[in-house]
């Protein structure tokens, strides 16, 4: 199986100067990834089980086919994609009256240990789906979640970016038809490029007023945000933060507050714990490395504020960190 420790892969790149939304999209890491080519003929449906933790992105290569998501419904053709980004149950049916078998209840060729393909249904119309399910790694992502809608659907014939959404789509659609050496490490890959295009669309068609994404949309908030997820060691003071803003200290606290909900200093503490603990569950790096890392010059006083917001030790987290975690089928699989 995956090991998250080891394979933890950022979905984006280095974001230009300025560019805060940027910021929160190349920190993203997914894990523990399942991903499935999926040769269905109508009638069929498939059943997906809610996957914690996770998001998942069926794609449209060829055919039709309906999301079901609680009530809502989704028709979906090819050059559609949907990003479900808390891995809620869901649905995936050839028509709105089909019957849907549970996911883990299908035979799946298994060709590697994340990468599937799946054949299924009465033999009627055929739909192509590429299908990618992504472990959530990192604070960062976490808290870029919560604040997004459960579905984001996208359709490629809207696309804005020059067809950029619809070439991915049909290198994924050429590698899903055969399968080829490093088919599997060009499907995974164009599949995280995808999640990034999903997420790019719709961060750019919301206007929030107040919350984490509008704070990174916020010039100045936007800068000092990013610094602090950049450089989590440096020695910053509210005055240093507010200097990098280019705006007054009260100014500059104020308007984070209001934008992110608590105090800059207070957000930068958080940050840093969050990710300390990430580092604890997925690295092996010694304690005082980890709490140098995260902006502490004492390791006794990592210890203590460490245990102060998340109610446990260092050590106990890394205890407790045990194997890996096995992969969406697997999991679902276990008793």
């Amino acid at each position: 199986m995956v090991n998250p420790r080891t394979a933890a892969t950022p979905t984006g790149g280095t974001p230009a100067p300025g560019d805060q939304l940027g910021d929160g999209l190349h920190l993203l890491r997914f894990t523990g990834a399942l991903y499935c080519r999926a040769d269905l003929s109508a009638p069929w449906g498939v059943e997906f089980p809610e996957l914690d933790g996770y998001m998942t992105l069926p794609v449209v290569l060829s055919g039709r086919c309906i999301l079901e998501v609680g009530d809502d419904r989704y028709p979906l053709e090819a050059g559609s994609a949907a990003l479900i980004t808390r891995g809620i149950p869901h649905r995936l049916l050839s028509t709105a009256d089909a019957a849907a078998t549970p996911l883990f209840d299908i035979p799946a060729e298994q060709l590697s240990d994340t990468y599937e393909h799946m054949r299924f249904g009465g033999g009627g119309e055929r739909t192509w789906i590429a299908y990618a399910a992504m472990q959530v790694d990192t604070p960062l992502t976490t808290r870029l979640i919560a604040e997004l809608p459960d579905v984001i659907r996208v359709d490629a014939w809207d696309d804005g970016e020059a067809g950029a959404f619809g070439t991915v789509l049909r290198l994924l659609a050429r590698e899903a038809e055969t399968i080829e050496p490093g088919g599997e490490a060009v499907m995974t890959r164009l599949a995280d490029v995808l999640v990034i295009q999903v997420l790019r669309r719709w961060l750019r068609s919301v206007d929030a007023a107040t919350g984490w994404l509008a704070a990174l949309r916020d010039p100045q908030i936007g800068r000092a945000i990013g610094l602090m997820h950049a450089h989590p060691d440096d020695e910053w003071t509210l005055v240093k933060l507010a200097r990098a803003a280019n705006m007054s200290r009260s100014a500059f606290a104020e308007r984070f507050t209001t934008l992110v909900g608590e105090p800059p200093m207070r957000y930068l503490a958080g940050w840093r714990l969050e990710q300390a603990r990430a580092q604890l569950t997925r690295t092996d790096d010694p304690i005082a490395a980890i709490s140098t890392r995260v902006g502490y010059t004492s390791e006794a006083a990592f210890s203590r504020a460490f245990k102060r917001h998340h109610g446990v030790t260092p050590g106990a987290v890394r205890h407790a960190a045990g194997p890996p975690a096995l992969h969406p089928r697997a999991t679902a699989a276990s008793p």
